[in-house]
């Protein structure tokens, strides 16, 4: 008796692949189905979502502040926009405990989604900065176990704020990557680390492709290549600049009655053959 393959295995495997030392993935964030359709067009290999920008766009503050069903239903939108892998931005896991995140990347996976990033930062008030490193690893293994059980090798990415909200240490960002490698996660994924020295120490230190977020006044993606990285991306930065060009325009038309900060957009053809099933 065979077995069929889940229909994402293939592009899951194409989603691996791509994130190679040396050769990154290079990944502007999108965060809605033309958003999405945008990167793609340009060429990228794959798209990962922004929960920022997607929260943003539906109304609602980054941070742990959007439902499961919400979010997810943006993702599937995405996924369905494109025809290159696409790995959601999860937040937290949308749940409470290592079951609830089964749950979600069992969703994700029907959203059709073949990555995601699962962040070990806390939100709630009089928590500490960091979810502590055996009940992060706990919903690691939850998400493995669960895309695992659906025949799907789901890209999992272990976000580690460390340099974001704890000390910046490389030693402890090390040890949380350790264990959240032994869980079951893919990758490593430290945002706000941008010295040289720092983010070769973590690419030779981490036994898995490295993940770092770069925007302006980063390192080019010559130089990260160059220190071991093998996945970069750039978060909310491309939304922010899409929200500033609105603001600015916004701005200049109610206080002088001009257009200059509409010179360059996409023309109206372009984007609606984007937005064209």
């Amino acid at each position: 008796m065979t077995t069929n393959p889940h229909p994402l295995r293939d592009r899951a495997l194409a989603f691996r692949a791509l994130h190679v030392p040396g050769d990154p993935l290079v990944l502007p964030n999108a965060w809605d189905a033309v958003s999405a359709r945008v990167v793609a067009d340009a060429g990228a290999a794959a798209v990962a979502t922004t929960s920022a920008g997607l929260a943003w766009a539906l109304g609602a503050a980054d941070g742990d502040r959007l439902d499961r069903d919400t979010a997810l239903a943006a993702v599937a939108r995405m996924a369905a926009s494109v025809g290159v892998p696409v790995s959601a931005d999860i937040e937290s896991g949308y749940a409470k405990d290592p079951a609830g995140v089964a749950d979600t990347v069992r969703a994700v996976i029907e959203a059709g989604a073949v990555g995601v990033n699962i962040e070990d930062a806390l939100y709630e008030p009089a928590a500490g900065a960091l979810r502590p490193v055996a009940e992060q690893a706990e919903r690691i293994a939850a998400a493995r176990e669960a895309a695992d059980a659906e025949g799907v090798p789901l890209f999992v990415n272990a976000r580690i704020d460390t340099f974001l909200r704890g000390g910046g240490e490389v030693d402890r960002t090390l040890e949380r990557a350790a264990a959240f490698l032994a869980a079951g996660a893919d990758g490593i994924f430290v945002p706000g680390a941008v010295d040289p020295d720092t983010i070769g120490l973590l690419a030779a230190g981490i036994d898995a492709p490295l993940n770092v977020l770069a925007g302006p006044g980063a390192l080019p993606v010559t130089e990260l290549a160059s220190l071991g990285v093998a996945r970069v991306s750039v978060g909310s930065e491309v939304a922010q600049a899409a929200y500033a060009v609105a603001r600015g325009a916004a701005r200049e038309l109610l206080d002088k009655g001009t257009y200059d900060s509409l010179a360059g957009g996409l023309a109206y053809t372009a984007l609606n053959e984007l937005a064209t099933p």
